[in-house]
């Protein structure tokens, strides 16, 4: 990402000099292909829009959330302490970050443990940027496309984090389209409470299936997300019903970068 103009704390704090935001990638942000995608564009979109932000690099580890909800806080509160450490070293005040499992644990369970900080999701910033025309979008090339929005869990009903990602959808023109279940009544990926990182349990369908399947019956152009592991799961969904080449499903940072031409 070196090409993104993406600097480490470390460097920032070597330099003498200060950033906005720390951008917290998180695992699936920073190992997984198909995310780092999201990763990129949410840096391009900082950088067109002048905000100033640095990332921990190899200084970050899991904010913990796996570990505490599959049961062992032990680990958890070794992981929280350690990251604890390094944010107050740096003397971070605001945070951001995609993904909305590192979100909730940053910002409800970290400072319970010492770590006290203003955390965003990025649809929240990206709304802010959109708002104040530091990013524009002319015509984009969603406009008119259907766009059918799933509500992350830990955004939605954790957070009552419902009306960001709309607003940024619908600042590209397009016809934004509602699950049947949605908002409060939302349904999980099925990546959740550590489930991504098992082995499915005994049913009779894969719970990302049944989520795609009530998102492809809305015929839509594109299935908006705004978290990555939720863009892993429907991906998947999609492709186990062989509707890839028809249907994308896309983070809502990658449609606002795809849209303004970063």
């Amino acid at each position: 990402m070196s090409n993104l103009k993406v600097k480490t704390m470390a460097e920032v704090a070597a330099n003498g000099e200060q950033v906005e935001y720390l951008f917290w990638v998180g695992c699936a942000g920073s190992f997984d292909e198909r995310a780092q995608k999201i990763t990129k564009a949410i840096a391009k979109i900082l950088n067109a829009a002048n905000v100033t932000f640095a990332v921990l690099g190899t200084e970050e580890t899991c904010t913990g959330d796996p570990a505490k909800r599959a049961g062992n806080e032990f680990l958890f509160q070794m992981q929280a302490m350690q990251n604890i450490t390094t944010l107050n070293n740096y003397g971070v005040k605001k945070i951001v970050t995609a993904c909305p499992h590192c979100f909730n644990t940053l910002k409800n369970e970290y400072p319970a443990l010492g770590g006290n900080y203003e955390v965003i999701h990025h649809s929240q910033l990206l709304q802010q940027l959109l708002d104040e025309g530091r990013i524009k979008i002319q015509g984009g090339s969603f406009k008119g496309k259907k766009i059918v929005y799933h509500d992350p869990c830990y955004l939605g009903r954790a957070n009552n984090i419902y009306e960001a990602p709309r607003e940024v959808i619908k600042k590209l023109d397009a016809e934004l389209a509602e699950l049947k279940r949605s908002r409060a009544k939302g349904f999980c990926c099925g990546a959740g409470g550590a489930q991504i990182f098992k082995e499915a349990e005994k049913g009779n369908k894969e719970v990302n299936n049944e989520r795609a399947e009530e998102a492809l019956a809305e015929k839509p152009d594109v299935i908006a997300v705004a978290c990555p592991f939720c863009n892993l799961m429907l991906n998947d969904g999609v492709k186990h019903y062989q509707q890839e080449n028809k249907v994308s499903v896309k983070d809502i940072a990658i449609l606002i970068q795809e849209a303004a031409d970063l």
